[in-house]
C-alpha cells in the first residue's frame, strides 16, 4: 500500500534502519561509559531516540499529487547523545554505575538482535514473493 510518496514497506524499512543506527550508537556510548567508570569527574552519556521517534510519529505526512511537487521525506527519530549531569554517590564525581551500564548493554543487544531478525524476515518474504513463491 502506498501512502503519500512512500510505501508502508519503505517506511518500515527506514524505521528499522534508523533503529539499528540508534542501537549501534547506544552500544558505543555504553561501552565508553564502562571504559570510563574509574575516570575522575566523568559523567555518563546516554542516547535518546525513542522520545523523538514518538514525536515524529505524530507528525503528518505530506501527500504529493504531482511529480513536480517537492517531496517531504519524514525523518524517523533523531539520534542524540546527551550527558547525565546528575550527582554522583562517588567522591570523585563519576556517576557511572557499571551494573546499570551492563544491564543497558544487554537490553540494547537484545533490541539489536530483534531488529536484525525482523529485517531478515522482511527481506526473506520479499525474496519469496519476487521469486513467485519458489
Amino acid at each position: 500500500m502506498k501512502i503519500g510518496n512512500m510505501s508502508e514497506s519503505q517506511k518500515n524499512y527506514d524505521l528499522i534502519k534508523q533503529s539499528l543506527k540508534a542501537t549501534a550508537k547506544r552500544k558505543n556510548v555504553i561501552n565508553n561509559n564502562i571504559a570510563n567508570f574509574n575516570t575522575k569527574g566523568y559523567k555518563r552519556s546516554y542516547v535518546t531516540f525513542e522520545d523523538s521517534l514518538k514525536e515524529s510519529k505524530d507528525k503528518l505526512d505530506l501527500k504529493v499529487t504531482n511529480d513536480k511537487h517537492i517531496a517531504y521525506k519524514k525523518k524517523f527519530g533523531e539520534i542524540n547523545v546527551k550527558k547525565d549531569e546528575s550527582d554522583s554517590m562517588k567522591m570523585d564525581g563519576n556517576n557511572v554505575d557499571v551494573d546499570n551500564e551492563m544491564t543497558n548493554l544487554a537490553a540494547n543487544t537484545l533490541e539489536y538482535n530483534a531488529l536484525i531478525t525482523t529485517l531478515n524476515s522482511t527481506l526473506s518474504l520479499k525474496r519469496y514473493i519476487i521469486n513467485g513463491g519458489r
